[in-house]
């Protein structure tokens, strides 16, 4: 955010950068990013209510539904696949854990490193999850054409790529 001085007898009129038109003409509702971030706290917002009556986050539900693809995969394999730090995602699993839908399970090989498995109350989670997911999905993307996902997935993609 650009401060005005209290007056322009603080600095001189030619120190003070012109931003005219660009200020004047950008407003928060023309940010796509602001958009972005709207609907992704919506969609985070009617997961949550959602997946409540299971006792899952949203972003537990993400390593649950990695879990349940494979079973067995690696704190390190989570964090990277859902571009998560270590922290975060250790804090997901030890919840998980409390909840009694994961266990861990360290290496012999190497005690370092850490294998997540699911408990028979989170393979069952599964049948009662993955249909309210897919209902989410399916209510989310109403009207949406293949086409234009994957034309909103290209752009989204490109606009990533522009700030990594």
């Amino acid at each position: 955010m650009h401060l005005m001085p209290a007056s322009t007898a603080d600095i001189g009129q030619a120190e003070w950068p012109d931003y005219g038109e660009l200020i004047m003409n950008i407003k928060v509702q023309d940010y796509i990013s602001v958009f972005i971030h709207q609907t992704d706290l919506k969609v985070t917002n009617c997961v949550k209510e959602r997946l409540a009556p299971f006792q899952l986050a949203p972003e537990q539900n993400l390593i649950m539904m990695l879990l349940w693809e494979r079973d067995g995969r690696t704190q390190q394999e989570l964090s990277e696949r859902l571009e998560k730090d270590k922290t975060n995602i250790t804090r997901m699993v030890s919840s998980l854990e409390q909840k009694g839908f994961i266990k861990r399970v360290t290496e012999t090989c190497d005690r370092r490193s850490v294998r997540i498995f699911l408990t028979e109350a989170g393979t069952a989670l599964q049948d009662k999850v993955i249909p309210v997911i897919e209902t989410f999905h399916q209510t989310i993307t109403a009207g949406i054409t293949k086409k234009e996902l994957d034309e909103v997935h290209r752009i989204l993609t490109k606009m990533r790529a522009n700030i990594e």
